[in-house]
């Protein structure tokens, strides 16, 4: 049974699909509110979540399908040492399509590998996190009209950001697109993500500590949070952190059209006045993750031709 658990288990052609059908769903929500009747979504969450859970049980329930839902691993077998692929096993009986999140990297490739009904990785550690992804591409394609030709900026914590590294992944399968890489050098791009995506597909990228520098020529700002609990002392993370808090005064060399992201939750890495501006998109981003789920088990319904 086919899993989802890298955003590179989408071609782009299925990316495009799920953009298409999820625009659909935006557009014509009526025709989509009883396909999913009968049919139940497990939410196996392990960690806590907010967005991504709730996100995905509003996707089945505006689809007109039912949620069973585990929300932590105390409240579950787990607790008493059952495995994730017996876990998997287990709950394949009850539902037609399970999403997880897990503290272990991994654990969600070890469930879609023994359910017999298909996984959506909803975030296994710092591994990967696919349908943030989705949401992430969804904004910049209703935002831009576009996913090619586009300078996209990344700033924060570049080395642990699941979330970074799974966009450049997606992205880096569009024509025309350039990265910037804005970080301290305690968290820049790991090597393997430059080595094993950009520069083995030729993509043009730069890297600077200096955020300022590099607004002007951006067409996307994705934020991300610079860790405290990363640094090997207090002092780096004293000296570095309001480097990357964006306020009013720092979007002033901004495009006009630039768009400003963030997976969130934020800390204070975006102050709560930037919220006014027409550029702020990550509440946007929020929205756009649940069509972008709901389209996405559409899909994998059909696949398994459950529907």
């Amino acid at each position: 049974m086919r899993g989802i658990i890298d955003i590179l288990d989408l071609s782009v052609e299925e990316l495009d699909g799920i953009i298409s059908v999820a625009c659909d769903i935006i557009e014509r929500p009526e025709k989509y509110a009883q396909i999913c009747r009968g049919k139940k979504l497990a939410t196996l969450f392990f960690e806590p979540s907010t967005r991504t859970r709730l996100s995905f049980e509003a996707a089945m329930y505006e689809l007109g399908g039912n949620v069973l839902s585990v929300s932590s691993a105390d409240s579950s077998s787990a607790a008493k040492g059952e495995s994730v692929a017996d876990t998997a096993r287990v709950v394949s009986c009850y539902a037609d399509i399970i999403a997880m999140r897990h503290p272990k990297e991994g654990a969600a490739l070890v469930a879609a590998q023994n359910a017999t009904v298909p996984v959506i990785n909803a975030g296994d550690g710092g591994h990967c996190h696919p349908t943030q992804t989705l949401a992430d591409i969804l904004t910049i394609y209703r935002e831009k009209g576009r996913l090619g030709n586009m300078t996209v900026g990344l700033c924060g914590d570049l080395k642990f950001g699941r979330t970074v590294h799974s966009l450049i992944n997606a992205l880096s399968r569009y024509e025309g697109v350039k990265f910037v890489l804005i970080s301290p050098e305690e968290l820049k791009l790991p090597s393997y993500v430059k080595n094993d995506v950009l520069k083995k597909k030729n993509i043009p990228y730069t890297q600077t500590t200096d955020l300022l520098e590099a607004m002007p020529e951006l067409d996307i700002l994705y934020m991300t949070r610079v860790q405290r609990e990363r640094f090997f002392n207090e002092e780096d993370y004293v000296r570095l952190k309001d480097s990357y808090i964006l306020t009013p005064d720092k979007l002033r060399t901004a495009k006009q059209d630039m768009i400003v992201m963030h997976p969130l939750p934020r800390v204070n890495e975006i102050s709560v006045a930037v919220d006014a501006d027409p550029r702020a998109c990550y509440f946007k981003q929020v929205l756009n993750g649940k069509y972008m789920r709901m389209a996405l088990i559409l899909m994998l319904l059909k696949e398994a031709g459950t529907i």
